[in-house]
């Protein structure tokens, strides 16, 4: 079985080095495997640094910033390998990780991905798959009952899922080709939702791995100077998804319930009120504001494959 790692990078150098460092402790021994790493038009020095390490890397450097869903598509399209596993550069693999993603998806032929519980660097697991949304998730979460009736990474073995993040996630290349990798309208954000949705709707399962394990730096939670242009990104992603999936009626009552949901929790919230309050604002009119997309939009010129 032939191994692609996938990783992309946007001006994350140090974290793409230690990307790239923990695939090296995770990748199981005898295990034919490629790296492919995709630079997003970085200025921190990523391309050079990728270079120095001449330990195999395959770097598709981009002078024009494009959006998580072209880019994975482009890394897939390019992969050489039957599985392909799809990492940001802020997600760090655990040894045993790449093992059991593999295992999982050998153990069940209509499986297209498999996702690895994520953890924040201080150990605490994150949330990372999901029942796919619709009008039921947003009224559990207007009703505060998300955490119960729509959050699916839970338990200790594998099982199958509505969405899983793609921070770490091990896709099967022909199913990926058969859906026709993932939609360049999403910039990022629900871009996986949105894959995973159509993969289900192709036939395929997509499976959460608990034994497989990695830690991701959320950097829509993170990212203080750029957090008002990832909330925004992020409500565009999800309205997307509902538009494209749903009716437009079935859209627009869930952007009033995901408003609400975040208006009560900013009524209750010291710490993150502000960001609450964001999320808000952009649920309930998602069309507006400057996100990711637009600062993007300053860079150009197109892919190329460095040696």
């Amino acid at each position: 079985m032939w191994l692609s790692y996938c990783v992309v990078n946007t001006a994350k150098r140090d974290l793409l080095m230690a990307c790239l460092d923990a695939i090296e402790l995770a990748t199981p021994p005898g295990l034919e495997r490629e790296v492919l790493v995709l630079d997003n038009a970085s200025a921190d020095g990523s391309v050079e640094a990728v270079m120095a390490r001449r330990q195999g890397i395959r770097l598709l450097a981009r002078d024009r910033r494009s959006g998580k869903a072209a880019n994975d598509s482009a890394l897939l399209e390019a992969a050489r390998g039957e599985y392909c596993l799809l990492l940001n550069e802020d997600t760090q693999l655990l040894p045993g990780a790449v093992q059991a993603l593999m295992d999982a998806l050998d153990a069940d032929p209509g499986a297209a991905a498999a996702g690895a519980q994520l953890f924040h660097p201080g150990g605490r697991p994150h949330q990372c798959a999901w029942r796919l949304p619709g009008v039921g998730t947003a009224l559990a979460g207007a009703l505060f009952l998300h955490r119960l009736l729509t959050v699916q990474s839970r338990g200790s073995r594998t099982r199958p899922v509505g969405w899983t993040q793609s921070s770490a996630m091990l896709v099967r290349r022909s199913a990926a080709e058969d859906v026709g990798w993932l939609d360049p309208g999403f910039f990022v954000y629900s871009d996986e939702t949105d894959f995973c949705k159509r993969l289900h709707d192709a036939g395929w399962r997509i499976l959460w791995v608990p034994a497989a394990r990695a830690i991701h730096h959320d950097q829509l939670a993170s990212d203080g100077d750029g957090a008002e242009r990832r909330i925004v990104e992020f409500q565009r992603g999800r309205d997307r998804y509902m538009r494209k999936h749903h009716s437009p009626a079935a859209a627009a009552l869930v952007r009033v319930l995901s408003a609400w949901s975040y208006l009560a929790r900013a009524l209750v919230s010291r710490r993150h009120a502000r960001r609450y309050l964001l999320h808000a604002r952009q649920a309930l009119r998602p069309w507006t504001g400057e996100g990711l997309r637009e600062a993007a939009d300053r860079h150009e010129t197109p892919l190329s494959e460095a040696a």
